[in-house]
């Protein structure tokens, strides 16, 4: 079974609507990527829901290379580019391609992660061959358009005893808050907004307080 590390940051390229160019987006992306890296950041997930493909590619396979292998990467949706770009796995949503159809394409070597947000949906995730799965939102969160309901503490502790696999929990998380996430059941917290600033010392902060 997939080891996940307890935390799992987020690059979700719609944090920076005030970047304008792609140059200054990806500039942005790397600078981010490479101090979470240097906090000891093993695990991160590449997110450009508005982006056109071309700069998706651009942006990952530039991940890939300055970030090495030293941390495992994980394309947001697009099995195609987490081939192309040479990444670790993809995580797939409710509205994306069904697990099983990503898996037909990762092949069974990379990590495949699914988004859930109630218990019936975590059911059938966990029937698939998911490597890991993720439930949330845990709180309110500013990083979604159109975010599902919020579960609270008790949905991550009701969603543990329906799953053996990895689960990550995510929406809302912070320093302050992710202890309780994870004695709640989660055995790793999904952080987009609060390592956004200072991210270095951010990650430091959390790796303290989760270990």
């Amino acid at each position: 079974m997939f080891s996940i590390p307890k935390l799992y940051a987020i690059l979700d390229l719609s944090c920076f609507p005030e970047l304008t160019t792609e140059v200054a987006r990806t500039t942005k992306l790397l600078e981010i990527a490479t101090e979470l890296a240097a906090s000891g950041v093993t695990l991160m997930q590449y997110r450009a829901k508005s982006a056109s493909s071309r700069e998706m590619l651009s942006q990952a396979r530039e991940l890939r290379r300055v970030l090495g292998r030293h941390v495992r990467l994980i394309m947001n949706d697009r099995a195609d580019l987490c081939i192309a770009a040479g990444f670790d796995g993809v995580h797939v949503g409710q509205d994306d391609l069904s697990p099983e159809a990503v898996r037909g394409i990762i092949g069974a070597d990379r990590l495949l992660g699914v988004s859930t947000h109630n218990a019936e949906q975590l059911r059938e995730a966990a029937a698939t061959s998911a490597d890991y799965l993720a439930i949330g939102p845990v709180f309110s969160t500013v990083t979604k358009e159109n975010p599902d309901p919020v579960i609270g503490v008790e949905g991550v502790r009701a969603a543990r005893l329906l799953t053996t696999k990895p689960l990550v929990a995510i929406g809302g998380i912070t320093r302050e808050n992710c202890a309780e996430v994870i004695a709640a059941g989660a055995d790793s917290v999904a952080v987009i907004s609060d390592l956004l600033r200072e991210p270095k010392k951010s990650a430091e902060e959390f790796e303290r307080v989760l270990r």
